[in-house]
């Protein structure tokens, strides 16, 4: 890990759509914690897609060295991925609803924390994960979840809140409930499955413990792969059961995988599919061919004791 002293103003994009609260109140806030610490910040507050896209890209060609992603994972996942193999350094402030990245790297929910941090500078770089040249920084899915997700939005577009459109879009694609049929390369060992589900993690996710979700290290090299058996919505219920309590290892449900790369592909002619990147859905054509790319993103996180 390294403590490097900031020479060029830090930038911070805020997606204006993340979290609640007047987001110029939260600037000002902000403000105060880098006016405390001596270090220089600019901020931009961004309102939609396109206005984002031409602001990151202004903001990666410029002489910034610290670039903040402030929002959620998919907003995380958007900074990140220009940031990947170059020479900057991502910070973060958690504004989602889950914020599993910033959680796995032990930087504090709290935003003035977390801009704390950031000032800090301590910089350590991690692992990410890429599928068909698109990263992710936690886990990509296929099957059930990318439809579920799309469904989502397509929901909330409609004026239903988040969860109310996550409950009903759930309920809606479990009724039908759709099978995929697919060719797995892992380790050059080739198999076949019918499976509704096929998760895939940058680095291990625990799935036996209260902490399940959380990963303990983004440094370990691998991408964890979970493919769902085929079962019934019952299984599927009773799966979730025991993830609630702790028990998946236990289960015969899905079968674990651990590699540094894998190939996914579909016994149909049809060769779209629908692909899920730390909650956003994308199209993609197959085979999609996922690998890990080792400590290919710096990232400032909080300073371990006794380091």
């Amino acid at each position: 890990m390294e403590i490097q002293t900031l020479q060029t103003p830090v930038e911070i994009i805020i997606n204006a759509g993340s979290g609640a609260g007047d987001k110029s109140e939260l600037v000002e806030s902000l403000k105060k914690v880098f006016d405390e610490h001596k270090v220089a910040a600019r901020f931009s507050l961004i309102e939609s897609g396109d206005d984002f896209e031409k602001t990151l890209e202004r903001i990666v060609e410029s002489d910034a060295k610290i670039i903040v992603a402030a929002g959620g994972d998919g907003t995380i996942n958007a900074v990140a991925a220009k940031l990947v193999g170059t020479d900057k350094t991502l910070g973060v402030l958690p504004m989602g609803t889950l914020n599993h990245f910033s959680k796995d790297l032990g930087i504090p929910q709290d935003l003035e924390e977390a801009a704390r941090v950031v000032c800090e500078n301590h910089t350590t770089t991690v692992d990410v994960g890429e599928v068909n040249e698109r990263i992710f920084i936690n886990n990509s899915s296929i099957g059930l979840y990318p439809r579920i997700v799309r469904r989502r939005i397509r929901q909330q577009r409609s004026g239903y809140s988040k969860w109310s459109a996550a409950f009903w879009s759930s309920l809606a694609i479990f009724t039908r409930y759709p099978f995929l049929d697919v060719k797995l390369r892992i380790d050059r060992k080739f198999m076949e499955r019918r499976t509704p589900l096929i998760f895939v993690g940058n680095n291990e996710y625990e799935i036996h413990s209260l902490n399940m979700g959380a990963r303990q290290s983004l440094q370990d090299g691998i991408l964890s792969v979970y493919v769902l058996h085929r079962t019934g919505r019952a299984g599927l219920l009773l799966l979730a059961l025991r993830s609630l309590f702790g028990t998946l290892r236990d289960a015969e449900d899905f079968d674990e995988y651990f590699t540094d790369e894998l190939t996914i592909d579909k016994r149909r002619k049809q060769k779209r599919v629908l692909v899920a990147l730390d909650g956003e859905v994308v199209l993609m054509n197959a085979p999609l061919r996922y690998r890990i790319l080792p400590r290919a993103l710096r990232v400032i996180v909080p300073k371990v004791e006794n380091e």
